[in-house]
């Protein structure tokens, strides 16, 4: 382009070609029209300018309003696109403006383009100058905020609106009426589990963040930002590099002495020592945590810009005045002799974490702690490659020796500690697929943990995938076709768990196939456990796709990967009962509120309502997804594809099998396993009878026995009770059970009305779980049985030893600060220690016994009489209006949970309920009242 240049003699240099630039720039954009007319009309009346996404979104919304080019033409609407936001070339708008009564501004964000517009034409004649409107309308409202997600949908309602005083239509009305109901569906929806992202198993910062009764700390930029949504007393963030610096304003006005700020290493390296150096010129009481996972964790596990090593902090952070640092590691050892520290710093083991920040916190002025533990993401991902030790050892849990107390889910916060329902209640189990041997949760104060040391886990036999018998070839669905409008794929999962891959396998199975496709990943910090979604939109060819974003009610497949994430607003909201298809994974993968929550129960019934009454129940399909996978193929992490199978097979991806299979092969990942799971979820779409009679549970998800009637429930604690002591103790909990069954025959024939538990089951379960209590004779037994060591047999393999970590009353060590027992790691010997007092159950309670003389197997014992006298008193004084009470009565033994000191915490807050609901059940009526009040 031939450019005449302006003259701008009285600038200086540097002024003048910056001019020369944006004016180069205008004439360039001016000469080759890069912002151009795309729709215009005979008898404009409405503009719509917009750029870029918000330009996809334009299109998206007159989509799904029925508007096409033609359309737009006849009613008045000129539609521009801007392909340089600033400066805006303002020839080209100007023409753009021309006769126009309005103009609409749509744009993300800030009111870059709507600003530029209203001041290049301010100096119109006011007869000829349109109205804009682009975030606020005439009346001020917000009608496109600066704040939030701008989606087709809300595009869409503000064109309708624009054009109604000129145009209307029945599409765009039911558009309309559509968007109403779910809006209105959505307002109060309140669902009944989230999926927020949590730390990772094993991940330092479970430990690391923490801080001592009393304490507080302040958040930064990285992973550890998400202790401020845990029970860690961490509150407030700041922008990366200003970690702490708030405190340095807040000290000299706060009644607080000290607080901890939480610093990651890749931020410390980037700006945060800057922080600590504005801390120290400060003179504040401050402890900074520098956290050194070894990586840039949060942004997938990058490595520092630079050498950072542990020693090499110590002496930055000495040669900036801080008199006292300290190092706290998971592996103290792993340090030789002579490293080079800065003179006299300490190195303490994570165990003594409290105890270190207990004496920093009295330090005057600024201290530093660096908590040098590899970040568990990285080590997972080291181990696989071979580059990170892989030790052979593994924890498993004793689930009949568990209590359920939840203890070892408070030490560890780690969420490859899961629940598992047994007959005799809730236990803990260890997810070994997710496990990432951090091994804090052992420190749980619980006899029940035991480390499996040499050998692996066992490798699982596949099933033969071409089993002609059993499956027969199976003929292929028909695919469903992809017209003007691209066929929208919602994929919902769990951070970590392959769900993006699947996106990129249905975008280059597309691609493959000459078809448009765009694919968005909604992942945020989904790594680390969190909600994930794909949307996919693929077209017959990439012209037909606008928005990225599937917009409200246009899904026309959901792959629920994760049942929760599916049954969230966001899934919801894009579901239409007429056109969408759900496959849904209902396995109950835990949230990260189990750590803090041991009652926490998996609302599977009411997740499944809440997708049904979105979808229609003729058009959702529930899967057993991880089991499946897990069970068939070895791993959970097979779960997606076998998913992708069953919706294919279904007949509900518009994609050949054979483009799927070649986006397999070049993704170049674990190639056979994820064509065989692929072919095991079309099977089980075919017959999910016949793959289940296949499947196997793995041991972790294998249904334990239980109990379906009350004869059930107490045959099975005779039998348990006899073996605890013997016939007679059987006798004397049978005789109870069967008196509080007569009684609610008797006296509250028609309790059970609302659905109550009869008091009957409830002294049943809860009478059974007091007169077994679990002494050392009962763990003794619980451990020889043979019941546990088939378990480990299972799920283990090769040449292992167990060692059991235990803290006997008689010798266990004190923590001298809190009173408490101490574990201690023992060898396989204890399984013959544990035969031997198994065999010396029966003198359990006589004067013979060692430990019947002990505080704890006193309150066993008086917890026994209390209940006993209860119970009485509950039924002589059942009545079918308290008979709900009386149920909860004989439930409390279900809270007192745990051992030694956890115990007593959980008996403190079981005793205040005991006398509310004892006081309850004397005066029903007056209860009811205070209740409601």
């Amino acid at each position: 382009v031939s450019i005449r240049w302006p003259d701008f003699p009285t600038e200086d240099q540097e002024l003048r070609m910056q001019k020369y630039k944006l004016y180069a720039a205008l004439a360039f954009a001016r000469e080759n029209r890069l912002d151009k007319v795309v729709i215009d009309s005979p008898n404009p009346k409405l503009g719509i300018v917009a750029s870029g996404k918000s330009y996809l979104d334009v299109r998206q919304a007159f989509e799904d309003l029925g508007i096409d080019d033609t359309l737009a033409a006849e009613i008045g609407i000129r539609l521009y696109k801007v392909a340089m936001p600033w400066p805006l070339e303002r020839e080209g708008i100007r023409e753009f403006a021309e006769g126009l009564d309005e103009i609409l501004v749509v744009e993300e964000k800030r009111a870059l383009i709507e600003n530029q517009l209203k001041e290049q034409l301010y100096n119109w004649k006011e007869s000829v100058r349109p109205r804009v409107v682009g975030k606020f309308d005439e009346d001020h409202d917000w009608v496109l905020p600066s704040t939030g997600v701008l989606t087709p949908a809300r595009v869409a309602r503000v064109i309708a609106e624009r054009i109604e005083k000129f145009h209307n239509s029945d599409t765009i009305k039911e558009r309309l009426r559509f968007l109403d109901e779910k809006d209105k569906e959505l307002s109060d929806f309140k669902p009944a589990m989230s999926r927020v992202p949590y730390f990772c198993s094993g991940c330092p910062h479970n430990t690391s963040t923490k801080v001592p009764e009393g304490s507080r700390a302040m958040a930064g930029i990285g992973c550890h930002f998400m202790s401020i949504w845990m029970d860690r007393d961490t509150e407030t963030f700041t922008h990366m590099g200003g970690e702490g610096v708030p405190w340095l304003g807040q000290a000299p006005f706060s009644k607080t002495q000290h607080v901890f700020a939480n610093l990651g290493d890749g931020t410390y390296f980037h700006s945060g020592m800057l922080a600590i150096r504005a801390a120290i010129a400060g003179k504040a009481n401050i402890t900074y945590k520098i956290l050194y996972n070894d990586a840039v964790a949060m942004t997938g596990g990058q490595p520092h810009d630079g050498q950072l090593t542990v020693p090499q902090i110590t002496r930055q952070m000495a040669s900036e005045g801080v008199k006292r640092i300290v190092v706290v590691t998971d592996e103290p050892d792993k340090y030789p002799i002579g490293a080079d520290f800065a003179d006299g710093v300490p190195i303490y083991h994570r165990d003594e974490l409290d105890d270190v920040q207990k004496s920093l916190r009295t330090w005057p002025g600024v201290s530093v702690m660096i908590y040098d533990q590899t970040c568990a993401a990285e080590k997972r991902r080291r181990r696989k490659r071979g580059t990170y030790p892989d030790p052979a050892k593994r924890v498993v849990i004793n689930e009949r020796v568990c209590e359920g107390c939840g203890d070892c889910s408070v030490k560890s916060n780690c969420v490859s500690v899961i629940p598992v329902e047994t007959e005799f209640g809730r236990k803990r189990t260890i997810d070994q697929s997710s496990c990432n041997k951090d091994y804090s949760c052992v420190n749980g104060f619980c006899p029940s943990f035991v480390t499996v040391e040499g050998g692996g886990l066992r490798k699982k036999k596949q099933v033969k995938t071409g089993d002609k018998d059993i499956f027969p070839v199976l003929d292929d669905p028909k695919i469903p076709s992809v017209g003007k409008s691209p066929f929208g794929i919602l994929v919902t999962g769990v951070g970590g768990t392959g769900v993006v891959t699947i996106g990129q396998l249905l975008g280059m199975a597309a691609h493959l196939e000459g078809k448009g496709v765009s694919v968005l990943d909604q992942a945020g910090l989904a790594q680390k456990g969190g909600a994930v979604t794909s949307h996919i939109r693929i077209g017959a060819t990439p012209e037909d796709i606008h928005a990225v974003r599937i917009a409200a009610g246009e899904a026309d497949l959901v792959l629920g990967c994760d049942i929760v994430t599916a049954a969230g607003a966001d899934a919801l909201s894009k579901v239409h009962e007429d056109q969408t298809r759900s496959v849904v994974n209902i396995h109950e993968t835990i949230t990260g509120d189990f750590t803090r929550d041991p009652d926490m129960k998996f609302p599977n019934a009411e997740l499944m309502k809440a997708i049904v009454e979105a979808g229609g129940e003729k058009n959702v399909d529930f899967i057993e997804g991880t089991r499946l996978a897990t069970s068939l193929m070895g791993d959970s992490i097979a779960t997606n594809l076998l998913m992708l199978g069953f919706a294919w097979q279904k007949g509900l991806v518009p994609l050949s099998e054979d483009a799927l299979i070649r986006a397999v092969e070049l993704n170049g990942v674990a190639v056979e396993a994820n064509k065989r799971a692929f072919l095991w979820g079309r099977r089980a779409a075919h017959d999910v009878g016949a793959v289940e009679a296949v499947a196997k549970p793995p041991a972790e998800f294998r249904e334990r026995p239980k109990a379906e009637t009350l004869v059930d429930i107490i045959n099975i604690r005779v039998r348990e009770l006899t073996e605890y002591k013997n016939a007679a103790y059987a006798e004397r909990y049978k005789a109870l059970v069967e008196r509080a069954i007569g009684a609610q025959a008797d006296k509250a024939p028609h309790a059970n009305d609302k659905g109550v538990k009869g008091l009957g089951e409830a002294v049943a379960r809860y009478y059974y779980k007091l007169l077994a209590y679990k002494d050392e004779y009962e763990v003794a037994r619980l451990y020889t049985d043979g019941e546990f060591l088939r378990r480990v047999h299972e799920q283990f393999e090769g040449d292992y030893k167990l060692k059991f970590h235990l803290a006997p009353p008689t010798f266990a060590k004190r923590d001298p600060q809190t009173g408490e027992l101490q574990k201690q790691e023992f060898g396989p010997w204890m399984m013959t220690a544990f035969r031997m007092l198994a065999g010396l159950r029966g003198i359990r309670g006589s004067f013979f016994d060692p430990f019947s003389r002990s505080e704890d197997r006193k309150l066993d014992r008086k917890l026994i009489a209390d209940y006993e006298r209860n119970i009485e008193t509950v039924i002589a004084g059942l009545t079918p209006g308290n008979h709900e009470i009386g149920v909860a009565i004989a439930s409390l033994p279900e809270y007192i949970r745990g051992y030694g000191h956890i115990k007593d915490q959980h008996l403190d807050k079981v005793r205040d309920q005991e006398t509310a609901l004892l006081a309850a059940f004397k005066n029903p009526a007056e209860a009811k009242a205070a209740a409601a009040e």
